[in-house]
């Protein structure tokens, strides 16, 4: 046989016609020949604009080794899917039962029949984060068609399974992370939470967002109603317990009850960071009344309480008042009767307000009993009367205020107010939270280096790993949700000096500190997170949204090394990996989503919006101007707009969805990873 594309008029078939695999056109000759032969068909299905389906080309179908494999156990045959869409349909469709994302290039194993038995997409010359090799893909299908033809023919998901078991010997024994490793994982973690209470174990309960994280990823991913569940009902319960502050809103740092009840009642900028996050990412999927009415009270929150000179946010609020731990938050029930007279007794039974009281005799304000929201008309009455009960508590003696800046605190708190800033369109929001990314680039930086604390105009500490992976996190989240490249470049900035000063060159991953910084007895690495969530974590999540929005190589070379550093953590403990995990998902299954229109046309905004209006955690969000190109590398690269309006393409993979022009079309299309109905 011979590469016969040079025969055909398709543009995307006669890129192909110098290859050395010995490519057919669709045909009963090449089925014929097949079924002549004894070999099973490779049939490989892509377009001439498609990226991915360059990449596979010159990776894999350009090389003479992989080429002399793909001849010697297969008839190869490529179809233009532009010019053969029911050809493309009908294996798309096969790739849909066999549980697998579609897309281009599709690559599909069938019988000289045409039957197909197994498939996938793009592959890659060799194993790389959860898919294997091409050519182990080759003779592992070649093997299983010729020793076992009644399972081709009976159980394709059983074939699917012997395919993806990749052999220690092709990893280094590094563990592969799947989103079914990922699933199994949750189904553990699932364990943990109290199906009763909300949250993970006994008492004291912290909030553990990224592990609830991650069950809510689980969810999205699988549509496990039991992951959803345990979400909702943590939320639900923190939301209404006492460990949220009622009147003045935020989250206090835990409980030290199983049912919420009883915080201790100091608050901390990293937890309601954590939790502002979490709630939008739920909000985004439930529209839950209570979860926004949360966000909403703990942002403005922070901009009322929680700002420090110069812009940068606070980093607590002590517990303690006139030496009393709680005094400034709890209530005695004289008091709440004598401010709210009539009204009083709705209060008390929505709040837990009673004469003997909850804590100690007095009362710890929470609606646990009462944890659906009344009538709209009921919900205005009870925040008529908190305003009331927050004014005179604004006159006691305040807990103390520690208004130092934390570069890593305030990257965690930047990223979660830009974000819900978009969610819930509050530019305010964004202002502060701008204001203080200005103030860590500019008030708590010399000579290109962070520091870690400010305080009273005076900058002090080396910055750690956690102070560059929080604040380049959230340069991220602002440039994707304004669209300024200088954010994009500061990230990338930082990145170059973790790089440089922090990196173990013999094990991968980044160390806590600098190599320049005080030497202390040892220099920790791990990516285990404690009550913020891990920096090596965080790291491999700011590396993957880079590789994705400027194609730049290193960022993925650096992404993949980083996941060799602390995959094999797995084995050994994956409950405070959390963090690790869900980057890892962003990095292996993120969903691009390009906008093409100018940011001032209001079709552009609607579809900007229309995207942030999705719970989708893995959103990596372009948005370009009709005369701009996205990076070479990325699978949307060259497409368009359609009839001169903002439009939308949304790509998985090496996958691109249709183009999309409607709000309420591109919502769905996220939902559906950007697969066609």
């Amino acid at each position: 046989m011979k590469n016969t594309l040079d025969q055909e008029t398709s543009p995307y078939l006669l890129q192909h016609k110098d290859n050395p695999v010995h490519w057919q056109p669709w045909g009963p000759e090449a089925l014929e020949t097949a079924k002549r032969d004894g070999k099973p068909v490779l049939l490989s299905v892509g377009y001439a604009a498609c990226h991915w389906c360059h990449v596979m080309a010159h990776e894999s179908f350009e090389d003479a080794a992989t080429a002399d494999v793909m001849n010697d156990l297969f008839v190869n045959i490529k179809v233009d899917r532009e010019e053969r869409p029911d050809i493309d349909q009908i294996y798309q469709g096969a790739l849909a039962l066999l549980g697998q994302q579609g897309g281009w290039p599709l690559t599909m194993f069938l019988t000289p029949d045409g039957e197909p038995f197994w498939g996938g997409t793009y592959f890659p010359p060799d194993h790389r984060y959860g898919r294997p090799a091409f050519t182990n893909v080759l003779k592992r299908v070649r093997e299983v068609y010729d020793t076992d033809k009644d399972a081709v023919a009976k159980n394709s998901s059983a074939i699917m399974e012997a395919l993806t078991q990749t052999p220690a010997a092709d990893d280094g024994g590094v563990p592969v992370i799947t989103n079914g490793v990922l699933d199994q994982i949750a189904e553990r973690l699932l364990r943990e939470v109290d199906m009763v209470n909300g949250g993970v174990g006994d008492a004291p309960k912290f909030p553990q967002n990224y592990l609830l994280e991650l069950l809510w990823r689980s969810y999205l991913r699988t549509g496990s109603a039991a992951m959803r569940d345990a979400v909702l009902l943590s939320l639900n319960k923190m939301s209404q317990g006492g460990i949220y502050d009622h009147l003045g809103g935020g989250f206090a740092r835990y409980s030290t009850d199983d049912r919420w009840l009883v915080p201790h009642f100091e608050k901390m900028l990293y937890d309601n960071a954590q939790l502002i996050d979490l709630l939008t990412l739920a909000w985004q999927e439930t529209k839950s009344p209570l979860f926004e009415q949360r966000v909403r009270e703990t942002a403005e929150w922070v901009l009322r309480e929680m700002i420090a000179e110069g812009g940068g946010f606070a980093a607590t609020l002590d517990a303690d008042s006139e030496g009393v731990e709680g005094k400034f938050y709890v209530w005695d029930e004289t008091e709440v009767d004598a401010l709210l007279g009539p009204d009083a007794a709705l209060f008390k039974e929505i709040y837990d307000v009673s004469a003997e009281g909850n804590w100690e005799g007095n009362t710890i304000l929470n609606r646990t009993d009462h944890a659906d929201l009344g009538a709209p008309e009921e919900e205005a009455e009870l925040a008529r009367m908190r305003i009331i009960l927050r004014e005179r508590r604004d006159k006691r003696i305040w807990p103390g205020w520690d208004d130092k800046v934390l570069a890593d605190w305030n990257g965690l708190m930047i990223s979660a107010m830009a974000n819900a800033a978009v969610v819930f369109s509050e530019p305010a929001w964004m202002d502060a939270a701008q204001s203080a990314f200005r103030f860590a680039c500019e008030k708590m930086t010399i000579d290109g280096r962070l520091r870690h604390a400010a305080r009273n105009g005076q900058i002090k500490h080396a910055a750690l790993l956690d102070d560059y992976a929080n604040l380049a996190r959230a340069a991220l989240t602002l440039q994707e949700a304004t669209g300024d490249s200088a954010y994009l470049d500061q990230a990338e900035q930082w990145c170059a000096v973790l790089d440089r000063h922090y990196w173990d060159n013999d094990r991968g991953g980044y160390y806590y500190t600098a190599d320049d910084a005080e030497a202390l007895i040892t220099r920790t690495r791990n990516a285990s997170d404690n009550a913020v969530p891990s920096g090596n974590g965080v790291m491999l999540g700011v590396l993957a949204k880079l590789w994705y929005l400027t194609g730049k190589a290193e960022h993925r070379k650096r992404a993949d090394e980083l996941v060799a550093a602390f995959a094999g953590e797995l084995r050994r403990n994956f409950f405070p990996l959390t963090t690790f995990l869900n980057a890892f998902d962003l990095f292996d299954n993120a969903v691009q989503v390009v906008v093409i229109g100018d940011r001032a046309d209001p079709d552009t905004r609607s579809l900007i919006r229309a995207a942030y209006s999705v719970s989708a955690p893995n959103r990596v969000l372009s948005v370009i101007g009709t005369d701009a190109e996205l990076p070479d590398t990325h699978p949307a690269r060259g497409k368009t707009q359609t009839d001169g309006k903002a439009t939308a393409y949304i790509c998985v993979g090496t996958t691109c969805s249709l183009p999309q022009t409607e709000p309420d079309a591109l919502q769905d299309a996220i939902r559906r990873g950007g697969a066609p109905e």
